[in-house]
């Protein structure tokens, strides 16, 4: 493949990234250019620069990336989260569980609190987006009683969610990463912990330092502990590592038992609801479908294949093999909008470049897992960002700004390629 057709194959993203990144940020409005116009015409310019099909056999091409099958699973969740947000919304669940944290946590405190809730939360469900669903309304509605920037608070759960996505054992990440390196999930983990935890311990100090002068503009309410059920439901189920649609179905469910109990709604009021949120889902659905097709036009022009041919040529060294590594599940993870693709799509290729330049197989999987969360939390077109955006009401630009936590990690995870640390896996 020689470099134009590599580079025009790419070049769909750096219309999508000029529409919406560049001119928001020019004319300083995040909401100027609506991302789901920004997608749609660089979803048109792809199939334009397609030239090896017809133009109907480019749309069939472009139908296939939409209906992924990962991509419709997240449109799934996408609809039972909204259904679940607004249902718990409607009965007064959000109000009830943001007075609880109010009344559990020092006002100094939560920042770092939520912090940590995210990162535990993230460890023991292995999902960064069942972890984003069940604490952003919360986050949303203590950033009201506090005066704090919603997107600062929002920023503070996916930074937690992010944590455990790449630690836990039973994160999709964890498991692609260790299968395609060949090595154990317990010794991938020693390698990233070791990593990670200066990330997180530098980022909750951060939180604590910022939050300590924080204070209630308006005292907390009295719990009403029967509201809190439905986040507790969702928690519980969450931990027992129950599928998150499961999960958010008993979520939903609850609410509308509760609500039914307490007179909060009647039998229409909370279908209502339900059809409230699904159709608040709406434009997150179409970015997600149109992302999903751009990115296989992406791929099917060999945009994928240049990055891993114009990266893997130049490798004549261990540091080097393991800023390749880095560098190719980043960029395949810009191209897929899903971190577990991206290592799946890379894994083997890495594999072959840590046995070529003697990289230990544990901090192949290390750099595959870390590097492609990293990415993932703060590409704005990401599942995560799309949902917290979603539920927070905000633009993904203004969350990305207060992502310390995957910034952190991307400095100390780059740094631990030069400076060849954890020293006995480098």
């Amino acid at each position: 493949m020689n470099i134009p057709s590599g580079i025009r194959a790419l070049s769909p993203l750096a219309v999508f990234l000029c529409l919406y990144l560049i001119t928001s940020l020019v004319v300083n409005d995040f909401y100027k250019v609506p991302i789901t116009v920004a997608f749609l015409l660089s979803s048109i310019y792809a199939v334009g620069i397609t030239r090896s099909i017809g133009l109907n056999d480019r749309i069939l091409q472009f139908s296939s990336g939409a209906a992924n099958r990962n991509i419709l699973l997240m449109i799934w969740i996408f609809l039972l989260a909204g259904a679940f947000a607004q249902s718990a919304k409607a009965i007064g669940a959000i109000e009830a569980t943001v007075n609880l944290t109010l009344h559990l946590l020092p006002e100094q405190l939560l920042l770092g609190g939520i912090f940590l809730a995210a990162c535990f939360v993230s460890l023991s469900i292995g999902t960064s987006v069942g972890t984003i669903v069940a604490l952003t309304p919360v986050a949303v509605g203590i950033a009201g009683k506090t005066g704090t920037d919603p997107g600062f608070l929002t920023g503070v759960v996916v930074g937690g969610a992010f944590f455990g996505d790449n630690l836990s054992f039973i994160s999709d990440t964890t498991i692609a990463a260790t299968r395609t390196q060949g090595c154990a999930m317990r010794d991938k983990f020693r390698v990233n912990f070791l990593i990670v935890l200066p990330a997180a311990l530098l980022v909750l100090g951060t939180y604590i330092a910022h939050g300590w002068g924080l204070r209630l503009s308006e005292a907390a309410a009295p719990v009403e502990w029967v509201k809190v059920l439905p986040y507790l439901i969702v928690l519980g189920a969450a931990f027992a590592g129950v599928n998150v649609t499961v999960v958010l179905l008993l979520g939903i469910l609850s609410t509308g038992c509760i609500g039914l109990a307490e007179g909060s709604h009647d039998l229409f009021g909370w279908f209502n609801a339900l059809s409230e949120g699904m159709s608040g889902m709406g434009d997150l659905i179409i970015v997600t479908l149109l992302a999903g097709g751009m990115l296989e036009l992406i791929r099917y022009n060999g945009g994928v294949d240049y990055i891993l041919q114009a990266l893997t040529r130049r490798v004549n060294s261990r540091r080097g093999a393991e800023l390749c590594i880095a560098a190719l599940v980043s960029l395949a993870n810009v191209c897929t909008a899903n971190n577990t693709i991206a290592i799946i799509t890379v894994g083997p290729l890495a594999k072959d470049i840590a046995e070529r330049f003697g990289v230990d197989r544990r901090k192949s999987a290390s750099l595959l897992d870390t590097f492609s969360c990293v990415v993932q939390g703060i590409i704005p077109y990401g599942a995560q960002l799309l949902i917290a955006a979603e539920l927070a009401q905000l633009s993904p630009i203004e969350i990305i700004r207060h992502l310390y936590y995957p910034m952190a990690l991307a400095l100390l995870a780059v740094g631990s390629i030069f400076l060849r640390y954890p020293r006995r896996y480098s």
